[in-house]
């Protein structure tokens, strides 16, 4: 079966909107892992708070519309991996929602000042690290039933060598972005953004050495079938990818640009997901080879192509918008958190 130009269309689409969520999110994610290794005194933790209080909820909804585009346009995709990854998905979620409870009581309600901390912290690094794993797993295969049912051991099934190995690039790659956002947000000169910056180096080596080693466990000992036709984008992104971790690297030691720096970091985060796909395309979910149901496919799963083109229209549509608002809130947040910032937090 031939691919459609709009399947093609949304498959990358799909992929668009979640490098989106893991560009901007992802330092949200790192700011709450990282908080109480930074976060010396309770000024400082309410600079990590400040630095991400504005603009966290916007940031989110990237994952919800990559969700809700995913169950629009490949149902049978999100079937498969929503009740596949059923526990996983609800940690992620009760991460997402202990984090958010806590980054709105923690300035607030100071007698559970450690409880709120510790779900703060907890509540972002179950999404950083669970996230990758998820990742790994539709890349390296799941077993599956003949219409597409997970039949892996649920959770623990879903963790192997190398989709832990995975979870780690994807946690490394968050604690960069967060330390990079921190370096650009916390008042300079302070002893939290000196920390913050002389961070962000050896985290960025750490991705860097993940990234060498889960490619070269996919290509060896994975060795996924993959459309010969992108081998040239693949490595085109791969590249550039590297490229964008170096030159976060010199905008950081040679220019002193917290700046660049941060961007050319985020670029390497929504790089390293349009490499997933163009890997795994026209996959969603790869069956494993224990798997009695075969792959689930930008084709098997798509919706009608009167429902893509709808999509499409409406996309049009309302990505300008959502686009304008986040210009507008970082515009309005731009700069490095002051004193009196700290009011509410």
């Amino acid at each position: 079966m031939d691919i459609t130009i709009l399947q093609g269309l949304w498959f990358f689409l799909i992929a668009v909107l979640i490098a989106v969520y893991f560009m901007l999110d992802g330092f949200d994610l790192g700011i709450g892992v990282l908080y109480p290794i930074l976060g010396k005194t309770e000024e400082e933790k309410a600079v990590l708070r400040r630095s991400i209080g504005p603009v966290w909820d916007g940031n989110e909804v990237w994952l919800l519309t990559a969700g809700g585009a995913l169950f629009a346009a490949f149902p049978a995709a999100y079937a498969t991996t929503f009740s596949g990854f059923y526990l996983a998905v609800m940690l992620v979620l009760f991460g997402l929602i202990v984090r958010a409870v806590s980054l709105e009581y923690r300035g607030i309600d100071h007698k559970w000042a450690k409880v709120w901390d510790g779900c703060f912290f907890v509540g972002s690094l179950l999404p950083a690290l669970l996230l990758g794993v998820a990742v790994g797993n539709i890349y390296a295969g799941i077993p599956m039933s003949a219409n597409g049912d997970y039949t892996g051991i649920p959770l623990l099934g879903l963790i192997t060598p190398f989709t832990l190995l995975c979870g780690l690039l994807g946690l490394s790659m968050f604690l960069a972005q967060g330390a990079s956002w921190l370096a650009l947000k916390a008042p300079k000169p302070s002893d939290l953004q000196a920390r913050a910056a002389k961070l962000r180096f050896p985290l960025q080596i750490v991705s860097l050495v993940l990234f060498v080693a889960v490619t070269a466990y996919a290509l060896l000992g994975i060795q996924p079938a993959m459309d010969p036709l992108l081998g040239a984008v693949r490595w085109l992104l791969a590249a550039l990818f590297v490229v964008a971790i170096v030159a976060s690297v010199f905008f950081a030691k040679s220019k002193d640009c917290d700046l660049g720096a941060f961007i050319a970091q985020s670029g390497a985060a929504a790089l390293l997901v349009l490499l997933l796909a163009a890997s795994m395309f026209p996959n969603f979910v790869v069956a494993s080879a224990d798997s009695v149901g075969p792959a689930i496919t930008a084709m098997s799963a798509a919706s009608s192509e009167l429902t893509l083109m709808w999509m499409t229209i409406i996309t049009c549509v309302g990505l300008p918008l959502v686009l304008v608002y986040h210009v507008i809130i970082y515009r309005t947040f731009r700069g490095r958190v002051k004193e009196e910032d700290l009011a509410h937090y």
